[in-house]
């Protein structure tokens, strides 16, 4: 994906809240940082991440942003963040940067990247 697109994104982002694109950014580290094979496109409104089948994507809106778990309900919510009732997907949603550690993000990005990696 081309770096400039994702900088873009981000920059609009920025514009709109910074409490939101620092919410973005460190969540996008944390899914880049599972592998160094893990590739990044801006799809479906937001940065979807992949390695090599899709894992999870995070969205910004409105209010808050969310981190999109492509097989969330195949995931072990040990602190119980997990929302959505799909078939597959499961998101946590975030207000504010400190809930990235409050709601244990990176363990679930942990996870649903071992997951995609058992899958392909």
């Amino acid at each position: 994906m081309s770096k400039t697109r994702i900088d873009s994104f981000l920059s609009d982002i920025r514009l709109i809240s910074s409490e939101q694109a620092d919410i973005v950014e460190s969540l996008r580290e944390m899914a880049l940082s599972t592998s160094r094979t893990v590739s990044e496109e801006i799809k479906y409104g937001g940065i979807l991440f992949s390695d090599p089948t899709p894992f999870c994507g995070v969205f910004s809106y409105k209010q808050h942003v969310t981190l999109e778990l492509s097989n969330g309900a195949g995931l072990n919510d040990e602190f119980g963040v997990l929302e959505g009732s799909g078939k597959t997907r499961r998101h946590i949603k975030f207000l504010t940067v400190a809930e990235i550690e409050i709601k244990h993000a990176r363990e679930y990005i942990i996870q649903a990247h071992q997951n995609a990696q058992n899958d392909a």
